[in-house]
């Protein structure tokens, strides 16, 4: 797998003081680390557990353990109830039935990366394993459908519905949960 087939580790800069463009952003990671886990099915069965394919599990480790939980909270523990909040005295029944359904992937993509995680670490470390392709597809299929409806339907109706003291708050508890 040569360095160019492993999608790079930069980002756009998108800071806590534009909370929903970090969260876009966090999208747009996560489908580089998606790229990466399913180019490293065919390499692991051509190489093995070499030095690239120790650094690409590395990389989808290091994002899927850390920042893909630190996003999660910040839709259900900040940017959700925000949007509920939003819509006091008005019937939020679709706010609340979308939030309800993102959090509900939210487990599911959680118990599907626990089923990836081991292979990855023995990967990461060295050793070969094998990658169960069909749980890397559907991962990666899910994380795909889930990033684009938040980005179509969750990013821009919080853009709408929050006023600047609110995403205020939200940057400053994304500052927290990452000790920035």
């Amino acid at each position: 797998m040569s360095s160019s087939s492993i999608p790079g580790f930069h980002s756009p800069a998108a800071g806590a003081d534009r909370p929903l463009a970090m969260m876009a952003t966090c999208h747009e990671r996560l489908g580089r680390q998606c790229a990466t886990l399913r180019r490293l099915l065919p390499h692991l069965a051509r190489a093995g557990a070499d030095r690239e394919a120790q650094e690409a599990a590395q990389a989808v480790l290091r994002y899927f353990d850390r920042a893909s939980p630190q996003h999660h909270q910040d839709e259900e523990e900040d940017l959700f109830p925000a949007l509920l909040d939003s819509m006091a005295g008005s019937d939020a029944v679709c706010i609340r039935e979308l939030t309800d359904s993102l959090a509900a992937d939210h487990r599911t993509l959680q118990a599907a990366w626990g089923r990836l995680r081991e292979p990855l670490l023995a990967v990461a470390a060295g050793r070969s394993a094998a990658l169960p392709a069909a749980e890397v597809e559907a991962f990666v299929a899910l994380n795909e459908s889930h990033g684009a409806r938040e980005d179509a339907e969750l990013l821009p109706m919080a853009e709408r519905l929050l006023d600047d003291a609110a995403l205020a708050r939200i940057g400053e508890a994304m500052k927290r949960r990452r000790d920035l």
